[in-house]
């Protein structure tokens, strides 16, 4: 038989897990006996309390992230001959929603310290065409958005903030997305509805983002099945079936009470992690915006391997760690070297700061659940990987 120690060194440890509790059970479950399963009072109520959290008074709870960007793109009138500037280093729904309302999306290479978009960085993407740009806090870092909002404002332009990492992150004091943004709750997020997303946006654009997240319903269909409700109701234009169910939001609900004891855990092992990979020479810890006011919501922990230092570079560490029984990811594959946008004619050598990275990066477990003894296997093994 295998005694404790070796089972402990044989047991895998997932990139990330979710931070689920028997409040969040218990919640849920509620949600249940209370015969309401689909968007109703837990949702509105879920909408306040992250209203509130975020510093805005408009938003919809929805069921993606990424439904909630194709909302704010449709809010804002963006179709076929308009532009939409983005980092090419990002998961492939902010791209996406920008061809499914007909426009094109613009992929901006990343500065080589933040890996986020730049006032400089999206300059070199703008065109007469362009009519939206998209920033995406990445990791959890906040880009900068000062000179990114003054920039839109200069250019006319549009500002939609994809949120996906960014619950929890802080810009100048204020928590980013306020406003035009796009906030996940996938289930490895900082704050988990299972599925499940929320968009805050402009008040003008409040009730058409309301209509078209529930099949262009008129609002009042929302109430039409309470004791009073009206059964009449009209479509007012044809929309699509992106609206949060109740389960969801009873689970978000209690993930926002705790968030703030979940960001520290993450904050915590940030810490560790670059402390103990700080002195190793060849690792390069993750970017981290230190304006007064700012913090990092740590969504994910990405690690970069220098090539000179170390021969097998990023993907030997990978091999290491997984061999060692650790989950590991990589954020992200650069959108211009995936064949669904072969059509924009992009190449490599476009985006030379995104190659860098993207040969450099992985992401290392983080989350809120994760043990003492996970913590240290990692950091022994990344050493020991270091060491060779």
């Amino acid at each position: 038989m295998k005694n404790s120690s070796e089972k402990l060194e044989n047991s895998f440890i997932p990139y990330a897990l979710p931070f689920i509790e028997e409040e969040d059970i218990q919640a849920v479950g509620e949600a249940l006996r209370s015969n309401w399963l689909t968007t109703g009072p837990r949702t509105k109520a879920f909408e306040r309390e992250f209203s509130s959290f975020i510093g805005t008074n408009h938003a919809i709870a929805l069921n993606s992230c990424t439904a909630g960007l194709h909302l704010l793109l449709k809010a804002a009138g963006v179709g076929p001959g308009d532009e939409v500037v983005l980092p090419d280093m990002t998961f492939c729904a902010t791209a996406n929603t920008v061809i499914q309302v007909g426009a094109r999306p613009v992929f901006a290479d990343i500065d080589e310290v933040s890996l986020d978009l730049t006032k400089k960085t999206i300059e070199s993407c703008l065109s007469e065409r362009t009519k939206v740009v998209m920033p995406v806090h990445y990791a959890g870092n906040p880009c900068q958005m000062d000179e990114i909002r003054d920039l839109a404002k200069k250019k006319g332009l549009v500002l939609i903030e994809d949120a996906a990492h960014a619950v929890g992150t802080y810009y100048r004091g204020k928590h980013v997305g306020a406003e035009n943004a796009s906030f996940s709750f996938y289930a490895t997020k900082n704050l988990t509805t299972g599925e499940g997303g929320l968009v805050s946006c402009l008040p003008e654009w409040e009730d058409r983002i309301r209509t078209l997240a529930l099949h262009g319903l008129s609002r009042d269909a929302y109430n039409r099945y309470e004791k009073g409700g009206k059964w009449f109701y009209e479509v007012a234009e044809p929309g699509f079936k992106y609206n949060m169910t109740d389960m969801q939001a009873a689970l978000g609900l209690v993930q926002l009470g705790k968030l703030e004891r979940m960001q520290k855990k993450r904050e915590g092992i940030a810490e560790r992690y670059n402390l103990a990979f700080g002195e190793i020479e060849g690792l390069i810890l993750p970017p981290v915006s230190g304006g007064e006011g700012d913090r990092h919501a740590w969504h994910l922990y990405l690690l970069r391997v220098n090539e000179e230092v170390f021969p097998t570079g990023r993907d030997g560490f990978i091999q290491g760690l997984t061999e060692a029984g650790i989950g590991i990811s990589v954020h992200f594959i650069p959108l211009h070297r995936h064949p669904a946008y072969d059509f924009l004619g992009y190449r490599n050598a476009d985006f030379p700061v995104c190659e860098k990275t993207f040969s450099r990066i992985f992401s290392l477990p983080l989350y809120p659940g994760m043990k003492e003894e996970d913590i240290e296997r990692v950091i022994e093994a990344v050493k020991k990987l270091a060491r060779r």
